[in-house]
């Protein structure tokens, strides 16, 4: 079943085939950029509502800024690949450059941000899809979450199989909104400015408010979402096949050259044909590239191909968060911010644990917001350009250690770069703060709070369990097994046999919680074990029934086990734990925890004399071995 969902597993020496070229590359890592056409402008647009019928005219300036400072993001973190080839990612290129709490900034932005991307993405491309289809407006959650973990799923199989997967509708996307763009500028120039729109656009609302610079800096500051993916590039320069800088280079400009083209096609057309932002989240609610298509092309079969298109190209969006989320939590491992899980390779060569903890901290986010993009929007962006800024600000003091030639033009870039997106941080952060902003401002420093006690925590355990001595057998403690009894069988026969083999000195336990007080159990042992065992002059263990009035298990069983550790001083008390098992996980989730409690709930008691161990009994059919291993 797990080589069905997941696909067979990978071995290491397999990694080579799990790297991309440029059209995975854009497919797998430029989605978010991408699909930031669709929402970066109609964020901006839902700020310009006040305006009514000027609001798509303000976008124009307000967008060429935007694309200014892409165009200027992009270089320099073209600069970062080449001096990073083995990923130089914010949280890399700040730790090396400024220090381990900047680095860790770094990284909780960055965190963030990937997690608020996969929500957004989801969101938006949720939105589009009830655009089209008003009747699904109801399930706008449920669908969120739906697609949230098919590609959960998608991403657990690996990069190479995502990059196929999402290669088909990424260039569907590029061509249908190419052909949209087109379509709408010649009959824009045809008509001197003014085309008849084919499906009119809902009228602009009544205009509430002069244009303002307030207004102006939370419009671009909404705007600026389509910024977001550009990181992502930096951070996954391994992931590409060899030359993998001039592939990752390619790669990125192929996004921003992409993304500059769709930003200024959707700005323009949308003042062509008085396209404006609708009221997040209301039953009318249309977006903006829906209302576009419509407007160019009507809603016949190209629509639906190019809404359907977009749907895909917003919701797989999430995938560069699912590729780069994990790659910073295994960084983090590698120097002990988290635990060691996050540093290692599922059963695809993925990083599977951080793949798992994203996903379930995107939906967190969806079931919080209900899956509406616009109530997301004013958390996004502040992690993304913390995290420019601190890379951009690493990469000036990189230039300054290394100094190759064109060293000085570098970090003139770089400090550009900096200085840009610095003020933009700034302007996000004071427009926003009061609509949610405020939110990503406390939860970086509480996500740094955790690292640094997660890396203090290990990093204490490490040095408490520490030896640095051969090993000591002169403190070799006598040996009392207790081995707990349900009911008489292979299982408890298995575990009972175990328990010679450790200690002559064996207790048998029962813990009493049905009517019949364990005489049906009594009666067993007595014919199958104690009479036997008899007969062949072998010490029988005596079967101890232990009453539970009130039919708990574990706290009576462990209370009988610490009475053993303080009967016996000096001694320690081994637990052998009957555990039947399915040989197939299905038709073992229906077989109940009880070992796992017992082993759970006799560890937490903190006696260092007493230990547990598990005697498995498999049974049922077994699965047929794969190819080149043993069969379990």
């Amino acid at each position: 079943m797990a080589d069905i969902l997941l696909g067979p597993p990978l071995a290491a020496g397999q990694e080579g085939h799990e790297r991309i070229g440029v059209g995975a590359g854009l497919a797998v890592l430029g989605l978010d950029a991408l699909s930031s056409a669709a929402y970066g402008p109609e964020a901006a647009l839902t700020m310009l509502r006040p305006l009514g019928p000027a609001g798509p005219w303000l976008l124009a300036p307000i967008t060429l800024a935007i694309v200014l400072l892409l165009v200027l993001v992009a270089a320099s973190y073209r600069q970062t690949l080449g001096a990073y080839p083995n990923g130089g990612g914010s949280y890399t290129v700040a730790r090396e450059n400024l220090g381990p709490r900047t680095g860790l900034l770094a990284a909780s932005a960055l965190l963030l941000d990937y997690t608020l991307n996969v929500a957004v993405g989801i969101s938006a491309g949720v939105g589009m899809l009830v655009s089209a289809v008003p009747a699904l407006h109801p399930y706008t959650l449920e669908l969120c979450l739906g697609l949230l973990g098919l590609l959960t799923l998608v991403n657990l199989r690996g990069v190479r199989e995502a990059g196929a997967a999402f290669l088909a509708p990424t260039w569907l996307f590029i061509l249908t909104l190419a052909v949209v763009m087109a379509v709408g500028a010649v009959r824009a120039l045809a008509s001197g400015g003014a085309p008849v729109a084919v499906v009119t656009p809902p009228a602009a609302p009544a205009a509430t408010q002069a244009v303002g610079v307030w207004l102006v800096l939370r419009a671009f500051a909404s705007g600026c979402t389509a910024l977001t993916g550009v990181e992502a590039i930096s951070n996954a320069v391994p992931v590409f096949r060899a030359p993998s800088v001039r592939r990752a280079r390619a790669t990125l400009g192929l996004v921003v050259g992409l993304l500059v083209a769709l930003l200024l096609g959707v700005t323009l057309l949308a003042r062509a044909y008085g396209v404006t932002a609708t009221v997040p989240g209301a039953p009318s609610y249309q977006s903006v590239l829906s209302q576009l298509i419509g407007a160019v092309m009507g809603r016949g079969v190209f629509y639906a191909v190019a809404s359907a298109a977009v749907l895909a190209v917003l919701s797989l969006s999430a995938n560069t968060s699912f590729t780069d989320f994990p790659r910073v939590c295994h960084l983090l491992a590698h120097d002990g911010y988290l635990p060691v899980g996050f540093a290692h390779r599922g059963r695809r060569l993925g990083y599977s644990r951080g793949i798992i903890v994203l996903a379930l901290l995107a939906g967190a986010l969806l079931v919080a917001f209900r899956g509406v993009t616009d109530r997301l929007i004013p958390l996004f962006a502040i992690g993304a350009f913390l995290a420019f800024t601190l890379s951009q600000a690493g990469m000036v003091r990189h230039w300054r250690r290394v100094r190759p030639d064109g060293a000085r033009r570098a970090r003139l870039l770089n400090a550009a770069g900096a200085l840009g997106t610095g003020l933009t941080l700034v302007v996000l952060l004071v427009s926003k703060f009061a609509y949610g902003a405020w939110i990503s401002v406390l939860l970086i420093p509480l996500a740094m709070a955790l690292f640094t006690t997660l890396r203090a925590a290990a990093r204490r355990a490490r040095r408490e369990t520490a030896l640095a001595r051969p090993i000591d057998l002169s403190s070799e403690a006598p040996l009392v097994v207790v081995v707990p009894v349900g009911r008489w069988s292979r299982a408890a026969e298995r575990a009972l046999v175990f328990a010679f083999q450790l200690s002559r000195e064996v207790h048998a336990v029962h813990v009493v919680t049905g009517e019949d007080g364990g005489a049906e159990l009594a009666a067993d042992w007595a014919r199958f074990v104690e009479g036997p065992l008899a007969a062949r002059g072998h010490p029988a263990p005596h079967l101890e029934l232990v009453a539970s009035p009130y039919r708990e298990l574990v706290r009576p069983l462990r209370e009988y086990c610490l009475q053993r550790v303080h009967e016996a001083p000096g001694s320690v008390v081994a637990v052998v734990l009957p555990e039947p098992l399915e040989w197939r996980w299905l038709p073992r989730l229906s077989q109940g925890h009880r070992p796992e409690l017992l082993r759970t709930g006799l560890i937490l008691s903190g006696e260092p004399r007493l230990v547990v161990v598990s005697v498995p009994l498999f049974f049922g059919p077994r699965p047929p071995a794969r190819d080149g291993q043993a069969s379990p």
